[in-house]
This record gives structure tokens, sequence and C-alpha cells, in this order.
């Protein structure tokens, strides 16, 4: 799995800033003008991206000499109670967006809700909850997003268990988004309809 993790210009990566508009303090990713090196996503070919009702998309942060960045499908809302109803129940694994799994691309050596991860690409997902939710990363990045069955958990890295904030407003699509980096640390910010949870992040 570490293998297919490849480089490419920032000029060719998918970077965007979702949720920028949902929450103004979160920071902006680097600019993809400059010339340094992104990990790429790389969606599933099963679903072509065009016409997709959760759009693929990504957000990335560079401390340092490390670049982090995250791909996942955006679902919305739509008048549905999504987080705790019954297309993502309370207590059971989620893939944390739609279609794929939610795949977490590193350049560098980092740590994760204290996980420490080595440059590779993992995949997120959560078992949500209505007080706090648990962050789970596996090294299995090539299955589509569910279920999270045997194969997929056996690659697990490990998890950590995050409380559940409330957001301002309420948000209708599901954002991932990085925190204002501090140092050599960020937070990885999920929001969604009256959710939000922070995983605190840590370049080495």
């Amino acid at each position: 799995m570490m293998t297919n993790l490849f480089l490419t210009l920032a000029s060719t990566a998918l970077l965007t800033t979702p949720g920028m508009a949902e929450n103004p303090t979160l920071a902006a990713p680097a600019s993809p003008l400059l010339s340094v090196a992104q990990p790429a996503c790389e969606p599933v070919e099963r679903m072509p991206l065009e016409g997709r009702a959760s759009p693929y998309d990504s957000v990335a942060v560079e401390i340092g000499q490390t670049t982090i960045k995250v791909c996942y499908g955006r679902p919305s809302a739509r008048d549905r109670t999504m987080i705790g109803g019954e297309h993502v129940p309370f207590g059971e694994f989620w893939r944390t967006g739609a279609n794929e799994p939610t795949i977490l691309h590193t350049t560098g050596m980092i740590s994760l809700g204290g996980m420490h991860l080595d440059a590779g690409s993992y995949a997120i997902y959560t078992v949500p909850g209505a007080e706090s939710w648990e962050v789970f990363l596996s090294e299995s990045t090539d299955h589509w997003g569910i279920p999270i069955d045997e194969d997929v958990r056996a690659q697990e890295v490990g998890s950590v268990t995050v409380p559940r904030e409330e957001p301002a407003d309420h948000v209708e699509t599901l954002t991932l988004s990085f925190a204002p980096v501090d140092g050599n640390a960020t937070e990885l910010v999920l929001e969604w309809e009256t959710f939000r949870i922070r995983v605190p992040v840590e370049a080495h």
C-alpha cells in the first residue's frame, strides 16, 4: 500500500478549500500555484466523478516540509437527518464521507490523535456518537467505502476517541478542513449538520 502514494506537482493535484464559508476561522491550504509536491487524489474508477450527488473533494495543509491531504466524498443532508439517523447511525462504522473511503495522504511522519503514521496513505472511518466519536485509521485504502469488514479492520493502525462539539450554524454539506497551523501542529476538523469533531495533528 505504501507504494501507492504518488506525488505530483500542485498544479496537477486536486486541491480545494471546502468549508471556508461555513467556518472562516479555518486555515486555507497553501496556494496551488506554488511549486511544491502534493499527494494526488485517486478516486475509485467504478463511479465517474461527473454527476455525483456527493462531489469528490479534498483539503490539504502544509506543516514545514510535510503535506497532509484528505480526499473524500461530500454528501449533503437535503432535509434528512443523517448523523444519528438511518443513514449514519450512532454506534456503527461510517466511511466518513460518501462512495470511496475517505483517504488521508501524508508526505512525512505525523501523528493524528496520538497515532504515529509514516509517510503514506490511510483510510479514515469513524463511529459517530451523540457525545463522542471514535476515529479509526486503516492501511486498507482500495476498498469501496462500505462495509468496514474484517479485512479492513485487520489493517487498522489505531483509533482515538474525540468529543463531539456543535458548530454555530447547521452545516448542510459534510466539510473537512484543517485549523490554522500552530508551530508543527494543526487539527483535522469535521463538520456536518449539528456535529463537529477535532482530531489533533502533529508533524514530526
